[in-house]
């Protein structure tokens, strides 16, 4: 059975990368607003490739891309976490069979402001940072100061996979600032002295200050050793198996161009 299957690979990656060429049309991606920088790169390049295609894309989190291949309001779903099992079970009753494509690996990492001379943080300071158990900066060896928690929307992917790796199941603070993007968690850790909060590696830039993690630094090497304690896949979904110009754009994410562009991108190609 395994030669079989290994003969009938190389046609398969043949036909996959075909696809592309023999559908044209419109391309819509929904979903998490992490792996969009991933697809908006993507998107550039394979509508330069095939101009007959056009591809519109927004964000709205994980949960909404998810819930737009249900619905068929988009061909491509964005999640920055795998599928949970009540959107399975609602997706059965819809007679809908959502496919996952890990296209990329990820970070998640702590973002403090930049003025804040904390450098390190455990993976129990942070839970109880969020359980609202730690309030000031002077209870982990930092200036007074109160802790502002920000923290995403239970839409986001990201939120679910912080929640599960470092709440552990337990619920964030009430009275944590919610944020619906990557982008809102970076603006709001920017300009509050107090903040902290959690973005994906592609998000970290000069503005915000990243914390290790036991000791550990988020970053590429970190997450492929395993050593980083809150890493992830990220995810495209498709309404059943992809077609025409849904499979060629799949197959051109998961190509060598493809993640180069995840790299360019700031998240962590898969080879």
């Amino acid at each position: 059975m395994n030669k079989v299957i290994n003969s009938l690979l190389p046609l398969t990656i043949v036909f996959v990368l075909a696809a592309s060429q023999v559908f044209a049309g419109e391309l819509v991606i929904k979903g998490s607003t992490t792996v969009l920088p991933i697809a908006q790169k993507a998107a550039e390049a394979y509508m330069v490739q095939n101009p007959g295609v056009k591809i519109s894309l927004s964000g709205g989190g994980s949960g909404n891309g998810i819930k737009a291949i249900m619905d068929g309001t988009a061909d491509i779903g964005n999640a920055s976490r795998f599928i949970k099992q009540k959107e399975v079970s609602l997706a059965g009753t819809k007679n809908v069979y959502p496919v996952p494509f890990r296209i990329a690996l990820d970070a998640i990492v702590p973002v403090i402001n930049s003025k804040n001379s904390i450098s390190d943080l455990t993976r129990a300071q942070l839970k109880d940072i969020y359980l609202g158990k730690i309030k000031d900066w002077k209870e982990l060896g930092g200036a007074p100061g109160k802790i502002v928690v920000i923290s995403r929307d239970s839409s986001s992917g990201t939120f679910g996979v912080w929640k599960d790796m470092v709440m552990e199941g337990d619920r964030v603070i009430p009275g944590a600032l919610t944020v619906p993007s990557n982008g809102g968690i970076v603006q709001a850790v920017t300009t509050t002295p107090g903040a902290i909060g959690y973005v994906g590696l592609g998000y970290l830039t000069q503005e915000i200050k990243a914390v290790t993690v036991n000791g550990i630094e988020g970053s590429e090497e970190n997450t492929l050793n395993g050593s980083f304690p809150i890493s992830r896949g990220l995810f495209m979904f498709t309404k059943g198996w992809p077609t025409g110009d849904t499979m060629g754009f799949i197959s051109f994410i998961l190509s060598k161009k493809g993640q180069e562009l995840v790299k360019e991108a700031g998240s962590i190609p898969l080879f």
